[in-house]
């Protein structure tokens, strides 16, 4: 079998060059393609036509890669254009945020001026389970301010006091610190209360208002201002909103949960000291 396979192989190859070298002698002698060549050119036909074919698969793979490496470049200037809008945007709102917490600043100026006041800047925030502080860039070296001094927004919401003076930066408990204690009054309504940090309020973000006054109607939803007395704070100052009025467990007294007006975390960055005022409720 292998002898035979073989003798074959040979036969083929054997007329395979013959017919190639009958078909050049044909081309050369008689300046004709001649049968053989023509014969060549049919049996080769599906060849050349496969060629073709594959030659026009690799062109269009080319040309797809082509506009491939197009697109992506387009996608990657798309992407660098669009990043670049997004700072811009970006950059726009806190321009449009300082502008209006600036005018704000101004307003509370023009609204208090009465104050005794300094623009202070919050440095850093400091909280725990115990208490509740921020540091601010004014001291004793380069401002008035003072032990027990008011701390409040640009919107007049009293956020802290100070409690510390150094010679450049001073500690600001927060209202929810249990440390803190203010006068306060409920609306338009008089009688005596007291607003103040409460240990397991201050987790929760909370204050407690205690109202001495079984005759004061309290609900929720009021609002909670500061009042003169003990002439620590000015009169009217925004402490916060009542959340819920309960009875104290002794059964004696009412008190209410109070939340601040203002969130009391590192959105703020700009507050007033006030560092006296008239003594007017």
């Amino acid at each position: 079998m292998k002898t035979f396979l073989s003798r074959k192989t040979v036969l083929i190859a054997a007329i395979a060059v013959l017919i190639a070298i009958t078909a050049i002698i044909s081309l050369n002698v008689f300046n004709s393609s001649g049968p053989v060549t023509g014969l060549a050119n049919i049996l080769t036909r599906p060849v050349r036509a496969l060629a073709s074919q594959v030659a026009g698969a690799f062109e269009s793979i080319y040309a797809s890669a082509y506009r491939y490496d197009n697109l992506m470049k387009k996608h990657e200037e798309l992407l660098i254009r669009l990043t670049e809008l997004e700072r811009n945007y970006l950059e726009s709102i806190a321009l449009a945020e300082e502008n209006e917490q600036f005018r704000a600043l101004l307003g509370f100026r023009e609204r208090h001026s009465g104050y005794e006041q300094e623009l202070a800047t919050i440095s850093g925030w400091s909280g725990s389970n115990w208490s509740s502080s921020f540091a601010i860039n004014l001291g004793y070296a380069n401002s008035t301010i003072q032990r027990g001094n008011g701390v409040v927004t640009e919107y007049g919401v009293l956020i802290g006091q100070v409690t510390d003076v150094g010679a450049t930066t001073s500690t600001v408990v927060s209202v929810l610190d249990t440390t803190f204690s203010a006068g306060a009054r409920i609306g338009d309504a008089t009688g005596p209360a007291t607003v103040k940090g409460d240990f397991a309020l201050m987790r929760s973000g909370l204050m407690m208002l205690d109202v001495f006054d079984d005759d004061l109607i309290v609900l929720t939803g009021d609002t909670v201002f500061t009042s003169s007395a003990g002439g620590v704070f000015p009169a009217g100052l925004v402490v916060g909103e009542v959340v819920e009025v309960l009875r104290h467990q002794t059964g004696v007294g009412r008190y209410a949960t109070v939340k601040p007006l203002r969130d009391l975390d590192d959105t703020i960055s700009i507050v007033f000291v006030i560092t006296d005022f008239d003594l007017t409720d």
